[in-house]
């Protein structure tokens, strides 16, 4: 690990995702640049997938816990999934009052415990550790969940950084770390609307730009709603892979009236951190049982092995590029296969564009409470940049297009530009 004196603490940004997170430093000439992470199969890259896995070691008389992070989480527990446990999707409960705590092993484990434990992996694969750094870190406007408690939310968030290590951590909307990397771009002030789409939280926020003024940034409104990547990966899932394994079908108990396949099996499918949880020995039986007496029976016994054989990082990753080639693309043919379950079917951008059409309506009133908040028009706006892997969904940049004109549409560096943000807020603020 990289030694630092202790009196030149490195500045840096840090964008703890739902889905993926990213280090980005600020050197001491002022110039960003990401943390490369490594894993053991695959190249260098400039983000991590938010994932934890956890297994115990022995270690004379006693087991030590150890852990893997991103990539290499995925590959330690599929090697084991008995006796690894995957921790997935971390920031979706920060803002949850119901989730405090849960069992590891024989240890129970906080939140922030778990966070934590991610943080200070994903520090020592940038070769850099949690007390040798100054920080900004970003946090959604609105924090995912249907009951989410935003103050929770931010409280919970320090104190995973504070566990960590880090010393006084900087707390700043994501979207306005976002909007401080566009900033660098202007040579005049501007006012600025700022898209950060995520995996589960989307987040807008209307800036005033002034790259020689004194503030240089002012936020004048903000919006947020709870849905984003991982909700377009589930339209997919709900219309082309859950019909395929017994969505829609029928069973009888005791020769009964048919009774439709409970319908929560297929929301758990269709959330790729719940996939896992399904694999325990009561629904596992109830989907066996079911089956016994099903209109479909094989459809019921895919889902079943499917669960098994924790197949949900295949099928996740199946769907990841068919939502991608239809960002480029008019059509994809999504294919998956696993034992007896194949599937093959020609998804078009129309059909995948009605899948989420109340998706997008909730977008486009989110922007419009943006606009309210900060009391003014698309005239007023003279830019607009967008950032995450979602603003590449055509039907979501034409949101932004319908209301700004196309003119006004900027995007750029869409993995990485809230934490390089991040990094310039936590550089100027300890350079003022």
């Amino acid at each position: 690990m990289t030694t630092q004196p202790s009196t030149a603490k490195i500045r840096v940004g840090i964008d703890f995702g739902t889905t993926n997170s990213v280090i980005v430093i600020s050197d001491e000439n002022g110039q960003t640049h990401p943390a490369l992470f490594s894993f053991v199969d695959s190249a260098a890259s400039e983000t991590c997938r938010t994932l934890l896995c956890l297994w115990q070691e022995q270690a004379g008389s006693r087991r030590i816990l150890q852990d893997a992070i991103g990539v290499d989480a995925i590959e330690t527990y599929l090697d084991d999934p008995a006796e690894n446990r995957l921790i997935m999707s971390m920031k979706t409960y920060l803002a949850q009052g119901s989730f405090r705590e849960t069992r590891v092993f024989n240890t129970t484990m906080t939140l922030q415990a778990m966070i934590a434990r991610f943080l200070r992996a994903l520090m020592e694969k940038a070769e850099l550790a949690p007390e040798q750094v100054s920080v900004t870190i970003g946090r959604p406007v609105r924090f995912a969940g249907e009951l989410a408690d935003d103050a929770l939310g931010v409280l919970r968030l320090k104190e995973s950084f504070l566990e960590a290590g880090f010393t006084e951590p900087r707390v700043v909307l994501e979207p306005e770390g976002a909007g401080w990397r566009f900033m660098q771009r202007l040579d005049r002030p501007a006012t600025v609307l700022v898209g950060d789409f995520g995996g589960g939280t989307s987040d807008f926020s209307i800036m005033r730009f002034d790259p020689e003024g004194s503030p240089r940034t002012l936020t004048l409104g903000h919006s947020g709603v709870g849905i984003a990547g991982d909700q377009f990966d589930y339209r997919i899932i709900e219309n082309v892979v859950a019909p395929a394994l017994g969505k829609g079908t029928t069973y009888r108990v005791m020769g009964g009236q048919p009774l439709p396949v409970p319908a929560e099996w297929y929301a758990s499918l269709g959330r790729w951190h719940r996939l896992s949880l399904m694999r325990t020995p009561q629904t596992l039986r109830s989907i066996a049982d079911v089956a016994k007496t099903a209109s479909d029976p094989q459809k019921l016994r895919n889902l079943l092995r499917l669960i098994e054989d924790q197949e949900s990082q295949n099928l996740y990753r199946t769907i990841g590029r068919a939502k991608t080639e239809l960002s480029r693309q008019e059509q994809t043919v999504l294919r998956f296969t696993h034992r007896d379950l194949h599937i093959k079917e020609t998804i078009t951008r129309t059909a995948f564009e009605s899948w989420i059409a109340p998706d997008l309506s909730r977008l486009d009133t989110a922007i419009g409470w943006a606009m309210e908040d900060a009391e003014t028009g698309p005239e007023k706006i003279d830019r607009v940049f967008l950032t995450g892997g979602t603003s590449f969904v055509p039907a979501v940049r034409q949101l932004f297009i319908n209301r700004f004109g196309p003119e006004k549409i900027d995007t750029g560096s869409e993995f990485v530009s809230v934490a390089e943000g991040l990094a310039l807020i936590e550089q100027a603020h300890c350079s003022g």
